[in-house]
């Protein structure tokens, strides 16, 4: 999400009084001055303040005063944890193993990304065949010296000739799009910029891709982001002058994606005013006279084309169907009446599909965990395909008519494997298995389900050593998200791993606002539901301490973005329930986030306080920065985020921040680590997810009186 400053003191009042005189975790910080303005702004009526509105300003030299103030705060208590360049150690060990991406084909060519471990950014490789020798395609490593320039997306033209790709700068979601002869590895003269949200797919010599109008200097990483349009850029014209194939005027604030199915025939517009619903618009390219279908006539509903069986299209939708359903439109007839259904809604979410060697893979969540089975392509079942066991489907590579498709399935004491999958004899196989520093049969994994405020049951996973004692006395961390209807499912971290290995205790709580259990989890904690969130992830943290397994003076809370968000209210909601709290790149001021960026598509989950009075009286309720009570006992929070983060923008986690240490009455530490040259997280280099991780768990474990041994 988004960042942005505004005006401050010369030099706040820099006395870094961090006493460390002793090894406890109570540490009395003098926090830096920082200035209050007479900023208000009124909603219906009511009069809110906003003493550092100025801090939303990302380029004044008073913001990065600020800015450097904190950062020192915060380095001189991390640098002062004991076992703080230990745990880096560790976490360095365990990080440096090959990793490997899912295999995806195009003719005889196949593509993968590789880590040989400690690489800031993964390789991408391409080879003749599944036993051709691999050579580098792209290696992103050298297009910077400190690893912040990743990949962010890329497209493989059909006839395999040539890659493009996007690349993005310091985290930033802007991107700019290049286009290299695979044969050559050569890039050619073709620069498209300010790409954002937007991938590229190709139709014929060509692609189609998505862009904005180029921002103001100064305003590239605050700018309210309006008029995405979708074009067609034909290889070596002038990007300038590339055809306009959609735009909106009417509704400057709706995006468009576009794509084109594996036989080139259609090209399918996606419309959107928000993170959830969809609209369809449908061309035949074999009839360029001919006119759009459309499908959907409202944003209630979501539709994902997988692709086209000759003349019919196969869409997963959860219209009527809030678990989801798999459907046949026929292109000349797309009228609802004429859908024809493959595969019916039932209990088990429907996530996707996928079409390999004349059949349907579907892939199906249960009470968080994924399943896999084949039908044939009438939707009949035929089996379910074999698993290592409960977990996650990490990505799913087929082609129509190939016979070999290729899958990640992980957990979270299961490191992450690519699998190859044989369609026609629904046999899979280990084709790359990570060889990690870690015994995972020294954990297990537990799922229960507890009661939240309202009777709803909820589940929630715990990870823990087989030899854990439940008696209140382990340091446990309980993470959460709880929105636009994203599944937390079981996954492995290698972060997690030096918690684990001294006795911590891991808990991810499936809280409504989430997708676990289709369009009603997700909008049971939208809008005017939203505390539906917050109630879900307290009684998980309750749960934790009435069986014994922490007590509040052994439980941190963390959570990234949205589930910034839900640490913050609940940290203000129930600050006697936690000892630590790290908030990551969050949401935390509810008033204005629609303001920033891409900000305004969070409404459909959120709401703003401009739709009505009831709506902003509800969002004032939990805010997280207007609900910090001065004079609190709040427990030790690090909060976090990123100078270049354009999609929550830093000025949350700095008017927090700044809030938060005004009123603390206790002495347990406020902080904020702010990393440069980084965003919301995607394309991080492996140097500064160490950094990261490192500082976050120190924090984490110091706080909860961990004395880990490495």
């Amino acid at each position: 999400m988004k960042i942005e400053f505004k005006k401050i003191m010369p030099v706040l009042c820099l006395s870094i009084v961090v006493g460390f005189s002793s090894c406890t975790r109570t540490e009395k910080i003098t926090y830096p001055e920082t200035k209050r303005v007479d900023s208000v702004d009124e909603y219906f009526g009511q009069k809110i303040l906003d003493p550092y509105r100025w801090l939303e300003n990302d380029t004044s030299a008073e913001t990065s005063e600020w800015v450097k103030a904190q950062n020192e705060i915060t380095n001189a208590y991390l640098e002062k944890i004991p076992f703080r360049k230990s745990l880096k150690e560790r976490f360095t060990q365990i990080w440096d193993y090959p990793k490997y991406g899912i295999p995806f084909s195009k003719g005889n060519l196949y593509f993968y990304f590789k880590n040989d471990g400690m690489q800031n950014q993964s390789v991408l490789y391409v080879q003749e065949g599944l036993e051709g020798e691999p050579r580098v395609l792209l290696d992103p490593n050298r297009l910077s010296e400190d690893g912040t320039v990743a990949i962010a997306s890329f497209s493989v033209s059909n006839d395999a000739r040539f890659l493009a790709y996007s690349i993005a700068k310091a985290g930033s979601d802007w991107n700019e799009i290049y286009v290299m002869d695979i044969n050559t590895r050569q890039n050619l003269p073709d620069h498209i910029t300010w790409i954002k949200f937007s991938g590229m797919s190709w139709k014929g010599d060509g692609f189609y891709y998505s862009r904005y109008e180029a921002p103001k200097p100064g305003e590239e990483l605050s700018i309210k982001n309006q008029n995405q349009r979708v074009f067609y850029h034909k290889l070596g014209s002038d990007p300038t002058k590339d055809e306009l194939i959609w735009e909106d005027p009417q509704h400057p604030l709706r995006t468009f994606g576009a794509s084109v199915t594996e036989d080139e025939r259609f090209l399918i517009i996606s419309e959107s005013e928000s993170t959830y619903g969809n609209k369809l618009h449908i061309k035949d390219l074999q009839k360029p006279a001919s006119s759009y279908i459309h499908i959907g006539d409202s944003f209630d509903w979501e539709f994902w084309v997988v692709d086209n069986l000759n003349d019919d299209l196969i869409v997963v939708t959860n219209y009527l169907a809030p678990r989801s359903q798999a459907v046949s439109i026929n292109f000349s007839h797309p009228e609802i009446s004429s859908w024809q259904t493959l595969i019916p809604e039932k209990e088990e979410v429907l996530e996707g599909i996928y079409l390999a060697n004349g059949k349907i893979i579907s892939q199906y969540l249960k009470d968080a965990c994924n399943h896999l089975y084949s039908h044939n392509l009438d939707g009949q079942l035929i089996d379910e395909i074999p698993l290592p066991g409960i977990g996650t489907i990490g990505g799913f590579s087929s082609e129509k008519e190939k016979n070999i498709a290729f899958f990640a399935f992980t957990s979270f004491t299961y490191p992450t494997t690519i699998f190859k999958f044989d369609v026609e004899k629904n046999q899979t196989e280990v084709f790359r298995k990570p060889d990690i520093k870690f015994n995972s049969e020294d954990y297990t994994t537990e799922q229960v389900f507890y009661t939240s405020k309202d009777g709803t049951k909820v589940p929630m996973f715990i990870v823990h050593k087989k030899n854990f004692l439940k008696n209140g006395k382990n340091p446990t961390l309980l993470y959460g998200y709880g929105g636009f209807n994203i599944c937390l499912t079981p996954s492995f971290s290698i972060s997690l791993i030096p918690f684990l290995e001294n006795g911590g205790v891991y808990a991810e709580a499936n809280i409504r606002g989430g997708g676990e259990y289709g369009e009603e989890w997700h909008q049971a904690g939208t809008k005017m539901k939203k505390q539906n969130v917050f109630d879900d992830f307290i009684a998980a943290a309750e749960y934790l301490i009435s069986n014994k397994y922490t007590s509040p003076k052994k439980l941190a809370i963390n959570g990234g973005s949205n589930g910034g968000l839900l640490i913050g209210a609940v940290l203000n909601q129930r600050p006697d329930l936690f000892a630590v709290a790290v908030p990551e790149v969050g949401v935390m001021d509810m008033l204005r986030y629609h303001k920033f960026t891409i900000g305004w598509a969070w409404a459909y989950d959120y709401g703003t306080a401009e739709d009505s009075e009831e709506m902003f009286h509800y969002l004032l309720s939990y805010s997280p920065l207007h609900n910090i009570k001065l004079g609190t006992k709040y427990p030790a929070v690090m909060a976090m985020t990123a100078d270049h983060d354009d999609r929550v923008v830093p000025a949350h986690s700095f008017k927090y921040t700044a809030t938060l240490q005004a009123a603390q009455a206790g002495d347990a530490p406020i902080l904020i680590r702010i990393e440069s040259k980084a965003g919301h997280g995607a394309g991080r280099p492996t140097s500064k997810i160490i950094d990261n991780v490192t500082d976050k768990f120190s924090f984490i474990m110091y706080n909860l009186g961990m004395s880990p041994k490495f």
